[in-house]
């Protein structure tokens, strides 16, 4: 059956009967699911300082990581953890923004995304300016919302590869901290210390 691995073993009458096939899901190359999203920022998306209001950009962020995660997956995904998001210069009304996104790295489930975000200024001719990147894990998730496979992304050039190496250190330093975390509370509650 094309699309599935289906278990060798033959049964008799009295053994369990085998497991249910698991489906193949085959790798994909970094640009089958890279986007752009472009969205022009007005005076509702504003702080009281008068530049756009961080929340907006990271919705934005938000957004197009879900659907390049979407798209990777051919299915649903949820944000898992915003691993981190750095703001590096004011996004001000009337800016064009152009939030791209990509996969950096997969694992069986999970997806990271990595967003780089540009603007073009309404009132300048110069070239698009980095204003904020920011890197999300996102977990695909079947019809009753439990984590399913994920096609393995297949970085295609250097900056690809460059990427899916610092995705790698990421998730090494993530686990780490969660880990350390959990043992540091399990110490405490074991001393009688409850927060």
């Amino acid at each position: 059956m094309d699309g599935v691995i289906e278990s060798s073993a033959a049964s008799g009458p009295h053994d369990p009967p085998a497991p249910p096939p698991v489906p193949v899901v085959p790798d994909k190359p970094t640009s089958a699911s890279r986007i752009t999203l472009s969205h022009i920022m007005s005076a509702h998306d504003t702080n009281l300082l008068g530049t756009v209001h961080g929340g907006v950009v990271m919705k934005l962020v938000d957004d197009a990581a879900g659907a390049v995660a979407g798209r990777h997956s051919e299915g649903p995904a949820v944000t898992g953890a915003m691993d981190e998001m750095a703001f590096l210069e004011p996004v001000r009304v009337g800016d064009l923004l152009h939030v791209k996104a990509q996969v950096n790295w997969t694992g069986t489930t999970s997806m990271e995304i990595g967003v780089r975000v540009v603007a073009e200024r309404w009132n300048e001719s110069g070239p698009a300016q980095q204003v904020a990147s920011a890197y999300l894990v996102f977990v695909a998730v079947d019809a009753e919302g439990k984590p399913r496979p994920v096609p393995q992304v297949v970085p295609e050039t250097d900056r690809d590869r460059r990427r899916w190496q610092e995705a790698q250190i990421r998730r090494t330093h993530r686990l780490a901290r969660r880990r350390a975390i959990v043992e540091l509370r399990r110490q405490r509650a074991a001393e009688g210390l409850d927060d």
